[in-house]
């Protein structure tokens, strides 16, 4: 193996950058040339890919985002799209490939492994939406940001004596909002993992309300409903005036925070490990807070990831006890 490609693909997550400098530095402590794909798998069949050095990553880390940008592309589920996109990989002369993504991105890494071009998965997404892994990159950053605008909200809410009722993302996986709501100190969790009863969460405002709290918190995870259609349906009960916010892509943005960064660097160099050692169809994840390999086929079938749904419960449990 002499030279190996970067991509990063799907939704950006802070922490991408981190992975991505990673996997040129172990490369060429390993004596490989390593290439930046641009713009995801649609850069991959377009031919642009461009030679990386630790020149290129400098300073990069403590960026947000992908530097080398991402694109959504669902024409790569074509086997002649795929095709294609090896014809670049020859024509270049790339021997592997590292994909940094979500579950769409790891299911064309296995695409190209299926076709005898190996691959190596490292996931990244702030959804924490993985089967398999504990901890994706970009999650702990996407939590932060979204906390400190909540805190900011609270700060309004307490103000006007108001209820307000917050979107947060997450796909749907509700460890985003379960995380921020627990973290809030929220009257209130939504999350598409579990049922919600409109009745209870009226209740368990008003039971803050009882107890001396000057206004109510309600986190809602993206995949349930609308901030909007969940303040129709709670004000037919509750018969308050109240405010919807949706946080929306803020979350994505800012500085890799310190874990974001540590891991994605973790992740990296064991990507490239993999594939030294002729490794494919597998991603890097976390498992007790060790770096851990897990098989792309058994994630991609598997509906299930790690949730927190003790956090969830506990909340649930400290807020709407009667």
């Amino acid at each position: 193996m002499k030279r190996i490609a970067v991509l990063t693909s799907g939704g950006d997550a802070p922490g991408m950058n981190a992975a991505i400098c990673a996997v040129v530095e172990r490369g060429e402590q390993c004596g490989l040339e390593v290439y930046g794909v641009y713009y995801g798998f649609k850069g991959l069949v377009d031919g642009d890919l461009r030679r990386l050095t630790l020149a290129d990553c400098h300073d990069k880390m403590r960026r947000g985002g992908t530097f080398l940008y991402s694109a959504r592309f669902p024409e790569f589920r074509e086997p002649e799209i795929r095709l294609k996109a090896i014809e670049q990989l020859k024509h270049f002369g790339i021997d592997a490939l590292v994909v940094i993504g979500g579950d769409g991105s790891f299911t064309g890494a296995l695409k190209l492994t299926e076709h005898g071009f190996p691959a190596i998965g490292i996931p990244g997404t702030i959804d924490n939406d993985i089967p398999g892994t504990e901890y994706t990159i970009g999650f702990d950053t996407a939590v932060n940001v979204a906390l400190a605008e909540v805190d900011k909200i609270s700060d309004t809410a307490s103000s006007h004596n108001r209820t307000f009722i917050v979107e947060v993302m997450g796909r749907d996986a509700g460890d985003m909002a379960t995380w921020i709501g627990v973290a809030s100190g929220a009257d209130a969790i939504i999350i598409p993992e579990e049922a919600h009863d409109m009745e209870a969460v009226v209740k368990a405002t008003a039971r803050g309300r009882r107890n001396g709290k000057d206004h109510s918190l309600i986190i809602l995870s993206e995949g349930v409903m609308s901030a909007p259609e969940f303040a129709k349906q709670y004000c037919a009960l509750a018969n308050e005036e109240v405010r919807s916010v949706t946080l929306s892509h803020v979350q994505r943005g800012g500085a890799p925070s310190v874990r974001d960064r540590a891991y994605a660097t973790m992740m990296g160099a064991k990507a490239v490990d993999l594939l030294i050692e002729g490794q494919a169809g597998l991603f890097v994840g976390v498992k007790k807070e060790r770096i851990a390999t897990f098989d792309i086929i058994e994630t991609l079938q598997s509906t299930e990831h790690e949730e927190y749904l003790d956090m969830y419960y506990l909340n649930k449990e400290l807020k709407q006890s009667n």
